[in-house]
């Protein structure tokens, strides 16, 4: 068992390792933990029970065991290798974030990095945009809607933000590369036979490594906290109903605690992003200049665990973002034809003479209708869709010609679309709730991450009846293992990117994505 504190990292990890020396040697007053016997034994019992011979050191052996950075660079390792995993997923989530927000691949156009060409921007640039491929939700704005011309900042300069993170993270493995590869001990010993006494020891390196990881982590935390409460507000997220819900806005409030929590989790990754640079002198001021490289890499780790927590509420409101706009795509797919044939016949009861102006009229109230979703996001369906139908007479009055207005065939109209789309609304959602599955409307990206999270770890589209919790018959009936709720489908996705279930998805995912780029070439 190994002190996790007690090292700066100057004269190597020697508190540490020393520990890990003493076990080799069977060191009777070091404990070793046996997971089999779930208790703590000595060394000399370890190695004796392994069937395993303890070790004599000799001349120098146990000062080359303990003087150098092994434990701090086996730490950094450890956390760059996670720290590479959510630098992926966060630039997979950004695509999502775009199909969320109705974005457009526009950002990620590679004449942005011919003119600007750090490789970062170049690279994560061209990932996300591969992701967006086949996406029916991003696509380009052209602002004649009346609608915003550009994105928001959180997906719009995206690339630009991740770029840089991604050099650093760069820079941080080739440092932790070399320094597992190379000899950290003091003195060494060359070819021929020398004794160099120098500083191999100072571990200043791995610090170097952690500290740029640590504030790329902050920085990743950032921009997905930013997309994530634009998804959450219905302010910035352009039609998706507040905090995500899918039941009535009025009766549900079940994405504001990832609100909050995403929020916690930032302002944590915030405080851990300061420099570990507290450096203090030891040994009667021998050690005069220390690394705290192990201290860094254990706080870079922190850092990864807090980072993880708040990449799955992200994934976890990005799939449910991306369920919201298809249910409402649905939507709008089947009561199309039903509403045309509605308003054609409201027009042709109108005047026996349609004017051109008349004939625009379905198209018109359409765009009206898909214009009014957006905007009453807040409202109740009950009150929502009949608001939405009374809003469609001023584009009734421009159109129709004021001579053949029949207001009684208008108001009419009006009555009766606001409960038939209500009642279309609410058979629709109750459908999709039970078997609604976004993936043909997303992109190469999205639709994989999708998949695994509601396939895979089956985690389902989340609305107020499925994190009801169960009654106490129920329970002591063994009908339910665990009462649902948020934190726990979020602690779902959590684990299975910490066990590294994520990875195989993600590797695919770039080399399914990167080949059909080639071919396009």
């Amino acid at each position: 068992m190994v002190p996790m504190r007690g090292s700066i990292s100057a004269s190597g990890d020697l508190s540490p390792i020393a520990y890990i020396s003493g076990v080799l040697q069977g060191k009777p007053t070091i404990r070793v933990f046996r997971p089999g016997i779930g208790r703590d034994v000595y060394a000399d019992e370890a190695l004796a029970e392994a069937g395993v011979e303890p070790i004599s050191l000799t001349a120098k052996e146990g000062l080359a065991i303990v003087n150098g950075t092994a434990m701090s660079a086996a730490c950094a390792t450890l956390v760059l290798h996670d720290t590479h995993q959510l630098a992926m997923l966060s630039q997979i989530l950004t695509a999502m974030t775009v199909e969320a927000l109705l974005g457009s691949p526009e950002s990620f156009d590679p004449f942005f990095s011919e003119v600007r060409p750090h490789p970062g921007q170049i690279e994560s640039s061209r990932n996300i945009r591969v992701f967006l491929r086949g996406s029916r939700l991003a696509l380009q704005k052209d602002g004649k809607d009346g609608s915003l011309r550009q994105d928001r900042y959180s997906i719009r300069t995206a690339a630009q933000w991740i770029g840089p993170v991604l050099e650093d993270l760069l820079l941080a493995h080739q440092q932790i590369s070399i320094e597992c590869n190379s000899a950290t001990d003091n003195p060494l010993v060359n070819g021929e036979g020398q004794f160099l006494h120098g500083g191999n020891f100072q571990a200043k390196a791995v610090t170097s490594s952690m500290e740029k990881s640590r504030q790329a982590i902050q920085a990743i935390g950032r921009m997905l906290f930013t997309q994530c409460q634009e998804m959450i507000n219905p302010a910035t997220s352009w039609g998706l109903p507040p905090n995500l819900v899918a039941d009535e806005p009025s009766q549900s409030g079940i994405f504001k605690a990832i609100d909050i929590y995403i929020s916690a989790l930032t302002s944590e990754l915030g405080f851990l992003a300061g420099p570990v640079n507290h450096v203090y002198n030891a040994e009667l001021g021998n050690q005069s200049l220390n690394s705290l490289a192990l201290i860094s890499g254990r706080y870079t780790a922190t850092g990864v665990r807090v980072l993880t927590e708040l990449v799955a509420a992200h994934l976890l409101s990005a799939c449910q973002a991306l369920d919201l706009r298809a249910m409402q795509l649905q939507f709008l797919d089947g009561v199309k034809t039903e509403f045309f044939a509605r308003v054609v016949s409201m027009v042709e009861k109108q005047s026996p003479n349609i004017t051109e102006t008349s004939k625009n009229l379905p198209a018109t109230l359409w765009a009206h209708l898909q214009k009014g979703l957006e905007q009453t996001v807040s409202m109740d369906s009950i009150d929502r869709f009949p608001h939405i139908a009374k809003t469609m007479r001023v584009p009734i009055l421009d159109c129709l010609p004021s001579q053949n207005v029949v207001l009684e065939e208008m108001q009419s109209f009006i009555d009766q679309l606001g409960p038939w789309l209500h009642e279309s609304w609410c058979t629709n959602r109750e459908a999709y709730l039970v078997h609604g599955d976004a993936s043909p409307m997303l992109g190469d990206g999205s639709k994989k991450m999708y998949h695994f999270v509601r396939k895979t770890l089956g985690v389902p589209m989340l609305c107020t009846k499925r994190i009801l919790t169960p009654t106490a018959e129920a329970m002591a009936a063994g009908q339910v293992e665990e009462a649902p709720t948020v934190g726990g489908y979020t602690s779902l996705v959590y684990r299975a990117i910490q066990r590294g279930e994520f990875l195989p998805v993600i590797q695919e995912l770039l080399e399914e994505c990167l080949a059909k780029e080639e071919l396009e070439r």
